[in-house]
């Protein structure tokens, strides 16, 4: 009789275990099908472009900087995966700010920038370009030049130079700290000499935006002076977003001798008539 109802108990038991598997089927990890590879270059080019630019862009100019071999490098690994992925992915990469020269760190006396070190191919899809005028201001570093080896004459598809000021020492607060020899004019004069010898490489630039420091004025003789020299070179100007909104006073406008005498009624065409009377 016992062995009857373990016999009962064991079937209903039996009974049981295959209506709750089911119900609720087993969690046991069963086969996965073969993984296949992904194919990238099957997604549209507007896709594959922005991928690139997720993964290549960086949130500040590409400079020569001792952080490059963390932040910059890995990037770079994206180039090795195929000639096909190169050819795109080099031109995503190039196609953000390239700064000009180094600022403010151990490259900063370089005798060659970032663009005189790339290949032909790499500097023939730059359209960005960033130049900062300011450090160095009292012995600018000889590798701030525009001569022909420093790859200028290649950038064959830039199209807007990015110029920010931090200081202007053209202004009298820095009397006496210029150095030897070196006048208000002198550092403004290089800026100048070096903005004239980029618009005259680079006859595929169309805009230059000028920005600065709050204390830099927007009418002060540095900045007025960038700004004719692209009205010169007839190109574009904007304001960058720090000098959009400047209120500052309005450059004072240089009289001609003959608008003057206009102004107050006196003419060089004739001699005055004054009568005197007895």
């Amino acid at each position: 009789m016992a062995r009857n109802r373990k016999t009962a108990t064991s079937v209903n038991s039996s009974t049981v275990s295959s209506a709750l598997s089911s119900r609720y089927p087993s969690r046991a990890s069963s086969p996965e099908p073969p993984r296949r590879p992904f194919r990238f270059f099957d997604l549209p080019s507007e896709l594959r472009l922005r991928i690139y630019e997720e993964l290549l862009w960086a949130n500040r100019p590409v400079d020569l900087d001792p952080d490059n071999f963390r932040m910059i490098l890995p990037r770079l690994a994206l180039f090795l995966v195929s000639r096909r992925m190169h050819e795109e992915a080099y031109r995503v990469f190039f196609a953000q700010t390239i700064r000009l020269f180094p600022q403010t760190n151990r490259f900063y006396h370089t005798k060659k920038p970032l663009l005189q070190r790339l290949p032909i191919h790499y500097r023939n899809v730059i359209n960005t370009m960033d130049l900062v005028f300011g450090p160095g201001w009292t012995k600018p570093p000889r590798c701030q030049n525009i001569k022909p080896d420093l790859g200028l004459l290649d950038c064959t598809n830039l199209r807007t130079l990015k110029i920010f000021v931090t200081i202007d020492p053209s202004e009298p607060v820095f009397n006496g700290f210029r150095g030897e020899g070196a006048t208000e004019d002198t550092y403004k004069w290089f800026c100048v000499d070096l903005l004239r010898g980029i618009l005259e490489q680079v006859p595929s630039l169309e805009t230059i935006e000028i920005d600065a420091n709050t204390s830099v004025k927007k009418h002060g003789p540095l900045l007025s002076a960038l700004r004719r020299t692209v009205e010169a070179g007839k190109k574009r100007l904007i304001w960058g977003p720090r000098k959009q909104l400047d209120t500052d006073e309005e450059e004072p406008e240089i009289v001609a001798l003959d608008g003057a005498m206009a102004s107050m009624a006196i003419s060089n065409e004739a001699p005055l008539a004054v009568t005197v009377q007895a």
